[in-house]
Parts: structure tokens; sequence; C-alpha cells
């Protein structure tokens, strides 16, 4: 009898960690495409800034595209990462919610949340609007390269506490976050510049007289 309790304990565990591993594996993957996609369209946003160029209609439905698509990433994040936190409770009991990198991935993940409602509200509606970051009023671009800032290097912290391993239970929830914020500062100010260089550009590109060439000879 003890044998046979023993035996299905051991099977129930075991299926309790292949059940884990497949959740956190879907876990990985959205969160490798939610990153994925937000880079790709970052990269693309950078490009057109220090281009200048007008969104086209192509645009706009990329951006309807991406914005549906990271949301439903986002939506997997959390419907898979309550799941993990299930099974690791029914396993370690209440004190693995005391786990500082636990806890931190959750603040994160409730601020990249709350964020994207922000950007999927007010700043998408307004670069759709205007075609170009450089065009958007100066308070509503800073809450732009703000909020788009908060959301890349939330998803890169979030990623960087879900696979690792060995930062849980070894160091505080302060000392867990310090980096979050000085890189949201850092990134910010960084774009602030390269969207002050990119204006500059753009203004002095139109005060440039036009070169006629008449026979291959330049003329003014």
């Amino acid at each position: 009898m003890e044998i046979n309790t023993i035996i299905s304990l051991f099977g129930q565990k075991e299926s309790m960690e292949l059940l884990r591993l497949a959740v956190v594996y879907v876990h990985l993957l959205a969160c490798c495409v939610a990153i994925g996609l937000v880079f790709a369209s970052d990269a693309a946003m950078v490009k057109d800034l220090l281009k200048g160029r007008v969104s086209t209609g192509h645009d706009n439905d990329h951006m309807a595209g991406l914005q549906k698509s990271v949301s439903n990433a986002l939506i997997f994040l959390w419907i898979t990462g309550a799941a993990v936190i299930g099974i690791d409770y029914l396993d370690k009991g209440m004190t693995y919610f005391a786990n500082p990198k636990l806890q931190a991935k959750v603040i994160i993940v409730l601020l990249l949340t709350f964020n994207g409602m922000l950007l999927h509200r007010y700043v998408c509606p307004a670069l759709l609007k205007v075609g170009s970051l450089l065009d958007l009023k100066v308070g509503v671009r800073m809450f732009a390269l703000f909020s788009g800032v908060l959301s890349g290097v939330s998803w890169l912290y979030a990623a960087m506490l879900g696979v690792g391993r060995p930062l849980a239970w070894k160091y505080s929830l302060t000392e867990l976050l310090v980096a979050y914020p000085v890189l949201i500062v850092l990134g910010f100010a960084m774009m602030v510049v390269l969207t002050q260089w990119a204006r500059k550009l753009n203004a002095a590109a139109p005060a440039q007289e036009p070169s006629w060439a008449f026979a291959g000879i330049p003329a003014r």
C-alpha cells in the first residue's frame, strides 16, 4: 500500500513538472514574440525618425496589426505566468510569494500592462493622426518617448528576471529593481537627444536652395 502511494505521488509530481515545463515554454515563446515585435517596431521608428518620413496607409495597417499582436502576446504572458505561479504555489505553498524575484516580475509586468494601455489609447492614435513622431506636440512627443522607452526596458527587464533563476532569494526587491529606473532615464534621455537632432536635421533640409541641372551643369 505504501509502495503504491509513493508511486502515485511520484507520478503526480512528474506530471506537474511536465505541465510546468509546457506552460513555461509557451510563456517563453510569447515573451520572445512580443520582444521581437516591439524592438522591430522601435528600430523602424528610429529609422523613420532619422528620415522624417510621413506615415502611409500601409504603415497604419502595420501599426494596427502590431498593437493587436503585442496585446495578444501580453495576454498569453498573463495567462501562462499565472499558471506557472499557481503550479509553483501548489508545490511550495505561501512562502513562494515571498520571493523578491517573483515580486519584481509582477511589479514590472503590471507597469508594462498599464503603460501598454496608455500607448494603445493615446500614443498610437496620435502617431497615426499626424504621421510622424516629429510632428507631435512637445508634451505628447515627450510622453510618447517615455512610454516607448518604458515599454522596451520593461520587456527586457522582465525577460532577464524570468530567466535569472540564480537571482531568486539572493537579492532584495530593491536590489533587483535598482537598475530599472536608471535604464529608463538613460533610454529616455537618448531618445530626447535623438529626436531633437532629427528635428533640427529636418528643419534645415527645406531651407537649402534647390539645385537644378542644366545640360549636366548644376545651377542655382
